[in-house]
C-alpha cells in the first residue's frame, strides 16, 4: 500500500466510453483475493527507524515471523470465499547480504504455500519492499540505478524459482509500487528479470506493475509482453484523501486531518496538498462528489488497458480503506470499486487481512483477537456479492 497520492491520469468522465467494452481476459483461479501484509512486510516501518538500523533483522522481527500468521489463518480466508492470497515480503527478510538468503524465513514461506495447497488457495508471492525501491522512503541507492542491486533483485527471483519450480499455481509479482521513475529503466529491469526466470519456467505465472506506485494512469506507460502468462496489475487508492484519511504516515493525511464519509457530495479536497508535496497536478481542486462515477473516473487507465489489450490478464492487485474511517463507509467503498472491476471482467484482491497495532496505515479487514471479518457486509463487498 503505498502512501503517496499518484494523480496521473485522474480523468472523471473519459471512461464512459468505455461504457460496454470488452473486459479482460480471465485468471483462471485468481478471481477474488486477499492480500496478506503485517507478517513478512509491514511489521514494522522503517521510515521512523534511523538509517543504519532500517536494514536489520532483531530476534522480536524473527518472533513475529514465527507466530503473525498460520495456517488457521490461511483456513480462514478460504472460509470466508476468496480463492488467492496475496502474500507480501520484504527482500531483507529473506536475503540477509547478496546471495546468502535466510533460510529460516524462507521455511515460512514453504509453510504458507504448504497451508495454502492443503485449502486449495491459489499464491502470488509479492516481493512488497526491495532494496532500493522501499516505496515509503526514498533511499540513497536507487534499485533502477544501480546495476548490483538490480543483478541481486534477478537473483532473489531465480532461487524463488529453484525453491518452488515444482509448484505451477504459485504466481511472481515481481515488485509491489515501483516509486514515480523513468518508465523506461523499470521496463527494462522488468524484462530482464522475465527473461531470467523464462530460461527456468516458460509457464510461471509472472505479474507486472507499472511505476507510480501501481497507478492506473501508469499502465499505458507498462511494457506489453507477447507472453500468455503475464499478468498485468494495478493498486487503487483514490480518493487518497479518503481511503487513507487520518493517516499518521503521509503528510497530507496528517496535515489535513478530517474524518470523511463515501459517498459524500460535499468534499473540499485539501488546499495543503501541493504545498506538501511540491506537486504541479492543478493545486486546489475545490468542492467534488466522491462516488462511483468518480472512483470510475479513477479508474479510466485501467478500463483503458483492459480495452486495448483484451487478449491480457489484467489484475486490481490491491485496494482498501483505512481501517478507522466510517465503517458503512469502507463497506460502500470496498462494495463500488468491486462492481467497476467485475464489470469489466477484471479479478480482484483487498487490502488487507491483518494489520500490527503500530501500523500507521492500518487497513486490516478482520480483528486483531478473533481474526473475524469486521461485518457481513464488508466481506460481501470485497467479493463482490
Amino acid at each position: 500500500m503505498s502512501g503517496r497520492h499518484c494523480v496521473a491520469g485522474l480523468v472523471v468522465g473519459v471512461v464512459l466510453a468505455l461504457a460496454g467494452s470488452a473486459g479482460a481476459m480471465e485468471w483462471p483461479g485468481f478471481t477474488r483475493g486477499m492480500g496478506i501484509g503485517g507478517w513478512l512486510t509491514n511489521y514494522k516501518r522503517f521510515n521512523v527507524l534511523p538509517e543504519n538500523q532500517r536494514l536489520k533483522i532483531t530476534i522480536g522481527d524473527l518472533e513475529h515471523f514465527d507466530s503473525y500468521i498460520t495456517e488457521a489463518d490461511v483456513a480462514n480466508i478460504k472460509s470466508m470465499g476468496f480463492d488467492h492470497i496475496r502474500l507480501g515480503f520484504d527482500q531483507i527478510v529473506l536475503e540477509e547480504s547478496p546471495g546468502k538468503y535466510r533460510e529460516r524465513t524462507f521455511r515460512k514461506i514453504d509453510d504458507f504455500i504448504r497451508w495454502c495447497g492443503k485449502h486449495k488457495m491459489n499464491v502470488v508471492l509479492n516481493l512488497h519492499k526491495a532494496v532500493g525501491n522501499y516505496c515509503d522512503i526514498k533511499e540513497k541507492v536507487e534499485l533502477l540505478d544501480d546495476p548490483g542491486l538490480q543483478r541481486r533483485f534477478i537473483d532473489l527471483w531465480i532461487e524463488f524459482e529453484r525453491r518452488y519450480h515444482d509448484f505451477p499455481g504459485l504466481a511472481f509479482e515481481l515488485l509491489n509500487e515501483v516509486r514515480n521513475v523513468d518508465p523506461k529503466k523499470w521496463n527494462d529491469l522488468a524484462d530482464r528479470t522475465l527473461k531470467a526466470i523464462r530460461a527456468k519456467n516458460p509457464d510461471r505465472w509472472v505479474v507486472m506493475g507499472s511505476t507510480c506506485w501501481n497507478s492506473p494512469g501508469t499502465l499505458k506507460d507498462l511494457r506489453v509482453w507477447d507472453d500468455p502468462k503475464v499478468v498485468y496489475t494495478f493498486h487503487m487508492y483514490s480518493p487518497f484523501e479518503f481511503t487513507h484519511q487520518r493517516g499518521v504516515l503521509q503528510a497530507p493525511t496528517l496535515y489535513y486531518n478530517r474524518v470523511m464519509e463515501y459517498p459524500s457530495t460535499d468534499v473540499e479536497r485539501y488546499r495543503g496538498y501541493n504545498r506538501l508535496h511540491g506537486s504541479k497536478d492543478g493545486g486546489y481542486r475545490g468542492v467534488m462528489a466522491i462516488d462511483r462515477k468518480f472512483l470510475k473516473g479513477c479508474l479510466w487507465g485501467a478500463l483503458d488497458f483492459a480495452k486495448k489489450h483484451p487478449d491480457k490478464i489484467l489484475w486490481n492487485g490491491e485496494f482498501g480503506t483505512i481501517r478507522h474511517a466510517p465503517p458503512a463507509s469502507r463497506v460502500a467503498y470496498m462494495r463500488d470499486v468491486v462492481s467497476i472491476c467485475k464489470e469489466a471482467g477484471i479479478p480482484w484482491c483487498v487490502w488487507n487481512y491483518l494489520s500490527t497495532p503500530n501500523d500507521g496505515n492500518r487497513f486490516s479487514l478482520v480483528d486483531d483477537d478473533t481474526r473475524k471479518i469486521l461485518s457481513p457486509e464488508l466481506l460481501k463487498a470485497c467479493l463482490g456479492d
